[in-house]
């Protein structure tokens, strides 16, 4: 059942900010995209991921995968926030 729940909120993060970022500049989006990554989809997921492995391997031992799922999925959060922070938007010359 936990398995469930950390997919169910990687889920609805991912909707949320689905939403948020509809219709937005592309700066806007990669903020959004960005903290909803990290914040709500990275520690779920790590962690639906890490127990759906071990489940399958059979070793609970396996489950501390998530310890590297987690910073990686972190960290590309992260490298989003800061692209839509410091990328200019492009502006059009007419």
């Amino acid at each position: 059942m936990a398995i469930v729940i950390g997919y169910v909120i990687a889920f609805i993060g991912a909707l949320v900010a689905f939403l948020l970022s509809v219709g937005k500049p592309k700066n806007k989006k990669y903020k959004v995209w960005g903290i909803a990554i990290m914040v709500p989809i990275s520690p779920a997921l790590a962690f639906a991921i890490g127990l759906t492995y071990a489940l399958i391997v059979g070793s609970g031992w396996a489950g501390l995968i998530m310890w590297y799922i987690f910073p990686l999925i972190f960290i590309i959060g992260l490298v989003m926030l800061m692209v839509g922070i410091f990328k200019k938007e492009e502006t059009k010359i007419v």
